[in-house]
């Protein structure tokens, strides 16, 4: 089916609206339909607000009418809070009055069952007739702070407004819109817009994604996902939010189970919906979150900061042992923390001889009888260390005012001197000295390995930013002059099809004959050359090894006779109804890296590419990495470097260096076949391919293809 764009003007008339219906408005301020009256009223919302509620000649001190086909005008945005029953009648009146955007609370919808789906398109057709647009239904509403505009019935609310500022939300969840609304308020996090997008009849999270990207108010995104049903519009909507220079930061939740038919592929078997999203945001400046205090850390932290491009740290401490486990939580993020030149080392001791200087830097407690010191330190760190973030560990010095005062002054001086620098403070603080710190334009943390956490999402967003770029559609990054092969739909592809397939797609694979007789399965492995190794040749049985229909390092014609017919008789007596096209004899390789290639069809995000490490046993030791297809060498590459099993590749331990240009450009290939056949293929599995010395190349031993019309399921 056609994909839809995000359509960011669509938001635009719901989160910018000239004037506001409440549809079933109450006179009751803390009754659902009250409570958006009062929002507007209280926040300072300047178009007209329209209360509907036949039933009422005022509400809330305003004029009411019986219907919105009774409005001085008419409103272009109406919010619905009457019962499930009545949202198609108010939606028709809506319509016909000429509104353009519906926010819908009411839920009994599509979350309830078939008969709520069925009222939830009635709403949509009703929409589509009229050109209106909606969001929900089922949802909390949304916010534009800056516009005063508060369309929603969220109780978080009542306890008071943040300040507007730089970051936009987006969830499909109310209740966490609500929740993170609460946080950013109480942390002084400022906010310009929040979404809420309920059921996403109409519109979703993507079309949220592309206004905000849009958005001159919005400088960081921050989305909450539980999934998303149209994958290629929210690679559009990240496009445009890459195109415009906004990091995001997103909250992914749920994991899908794999079906049953996933055991027939080793590829299959290990992927899952989440890697697919793991993949996609990857391709984007985008931060995946763990937590909701992680979302909402480093959602400020971008915020405020200037995205570094590279991922030194420097680490500044009053605590050698806080320094330790700093550097530990550095360590494992993956973090440079590159020592201090010697020459600055010279120049910190010469200051202070009891400091630590490598990095951490080290001054002790003497900031408390030397309040300048930890500003002083950190000007040569900057200027001599080439550090892209600076963490301040203080403890809890700050929590005395006139010594917060103190160490305020030379650490303004410094922001001032260094404004682009990413400054960070971890020490428990009096509310006064934490505004302080962050009016001066610090990051403030109570605990020092957030602030490293903090450090390495920022540093993560500005690599990203730097490197990412839209998606690639359309040819395939490399194809050039190879056009990639085409599957068959409902074909079952023997072992010997899937080679020769994949040789055609630019897989180089072993060299390998298929054979009716035991003699002339003889003569075959005299041409490829002995040792061989002999395999049952049928679409119908994938796992040859259990059945006994495979037999390794036949060394010459007399054992290729007897291993042909001990295999055929196998097959026949493990899988008496499997068509049998005779045998594979394959060339027997030695030596180099096992690896498991291979593909598998996200439903959203279409096919992803595979690469692990371990051959037989890698559902065993799970050092697997997915990428979305199609992608380049150098996203091939990246890929390789993420598995646990690299240094496999690379020498370890006096191994000999695999021939790793060869593998990324088998995984290019792989991914280019996989993106032109997206419409057919099931799953691909190439297990092994062998990886040999670097100059070497790589050969695929064994493969399976199965398309979608031949799933076993």
């Amino acid at each position: 089916m056609p994909h839809r764009r995000p359509d960011p003007l669509a938001v635009k008339t719901l989160l910018e609206p000239r004037a506001v219906a409440v549809i079933g408005a109450s006179a009751e301020p803390t009754r659902i339909g009250g409570r958006p009256v009062d929002y507007l009223k209280k926040s300072g919302y300047a178009g007209p607000i329209y209360p509907i509620n036949p039933s009422r000649d005022v509400v809330q001190g305003l004029t009411a009418y019986a219907s919105v086909r009774d409005t001085p005008e008419c409103p272009d945005l109406a919010i619905i809070a009457v019962p499930a029953k009545a949202v198609a009648d108010a939606l028709t009146d809506c319509g016909e009055r000429g509104v353009s955007a519906a926010v819908i609370f009411s839920a009994g919808f599509a979350e309830v069952g078939a008969e709520g789906m069925a009222l939830q398109q009635q709403l949509l057709d009703i929409a589509e007739r009229y050109g209106l647009r909606l969001l929900g239904p089922n949802c909390l509403g949304a916010m534009n702070i800056s516009l005063g505009l508060i369309a929603t019935f969220s109780s978080s609310v009542q306890s008071g407004l943040p300040h507007t500022g730089r970051i936009g939300f987006v969830t499909q969840s109310g209740a966490f819109g609500s929740h993170c609304f609460a946080l950013a308020r109480e942390r002084g996090l400022g906010i310009s817009r929040l979404v809420t997008t309920g059921n996403e009849a109409d519109l979703d999270a993507a079309d949220c994604l592309a206004y905000l990207a849009d958005d001159p108010d919005t400088h960081v995104i921050a989305m909450h996902l539980e999934g998303c049903r149209d994958g290629e519009r929210m690679k559009l909507a990240l496009d445009a939010v890459q195109a415009a220079g906004k990091p995001v930061i997103v909250l992914k939740g749920g994991e899908s189970d794999v079906g049953a038919a996933a055991a027939m592929s080793h590829t299959a078997n290990l992927a899952g919906a989440d890697e697919a999203y793991d993949a996609l945001f990857r391709r984007y400046p985008v931060f995946r979150a763990r937590s909701i205090r992680e979302f909402i850390d480093i959602a400020h932290a971008a915020a405020q900061a200037t995205l570094p491009r590279g991922n030194r740290l420097g680490l500044i401490t009053v605590s050698g042992g806080v320094g330790i486990l700093m550097a530990d939580t550095a360590a494992r993020l993956g973090l440079d923390i590159a020592p201090m030149p010697q020459a600055a080392q010279d120049e910190l001791h010469a200051m202070w001889p009891p400091a630590a200087t490598r990095n951490p830097v080290d001054t002790t407690a003497q900031p408390v009888a030397d309040p300048a010191m930890p500003a002083d330190f950190q000007r040569i760190m900057l200027r001599d260390g080439n550090y892209d973030v600076l963490i301040n560990f203080l403890s809890m010095l700050p929590l005395a005012p006139a010594l917060a005062d103190k160490l305020r002054g030379p650490l303004q001086a410094l922001r001032a001197d260094y404004p682009d620098a990413v400054l960070m403070i971890a020490a428990l603080c009096t509310p006064e000295a934490r505004r302080g710190f962050e009016d001066d334009g610090y990051l403030v943390y109570e605990d020092p390995t957030s602030a490293v956490e903090a450090a390495s999402a920022l540093t993560q967003l500005g690599q990203r930013m730097a490197e990412s770029r839209p998606w690639e559609r359309g040819d395939a990054p490399h194809a050039g002059d190879r056009p990639s092969p085409r599957l068959e739909a409902g074909r079952r592809y023997s072992e010997y099809d899937c080679l020769q397939q994949l040789a055609e797609a630019g897989v180089t694979t072993v060299a390998a004959a298929q054979a009716t007789s035991a003699g002339e399965a003889a003569r075959a492995a005299e041409r490829i050359g002995f040792p061989v190794v002999l395999k049952i040749a049928s679409a119908d049985i994938l796992h040859k090894s259990d059945a006994g229909c495979v037999e390794l390092s036949l060394a010459d014609a007399a054992a290729v006779e007897a291993a042909y017919e001990r295999i055929t008789a196998n097959a026949r007596r493990h899988h008496p109804d499997a068509a049998i096209d005779g045998v594979l004899i394959a060339r027997m390789l030695s030596g180099g890296v096992e690896m498991a290639v291979g593909v598998s069809v996200d439903p959203t995000f279409g096919p992803m590419v595979m690469a692990g490490l371990g051959g037989v046993f890698i559902e065993i030791l799970e050092d697997v990495t997915f990428e979305l297809a199609p992608f380049d060498d150098t996203q091939a590459k990246a890929m390789l470097k993420r598995l646990r099993g690299y240094g496999l590749l690379t020498g370890a331990r006096g191994r000999p260096v695999a021939d790793i240009d060869a593998l990324a450009a088998t995984l290019v290939r792989l991914s280019e076949y996989a993106a032109a056949n997206a419409d057919v293929v099931h799953s691909i599995d190439i297990n092994p391919l062998m990886v040999m010395t670097a100059g070497q190349g790589v050969a695929a031993a064994d493969a399976v293809i199965l398309t979608q019309e031949t799933d076993p399921s």
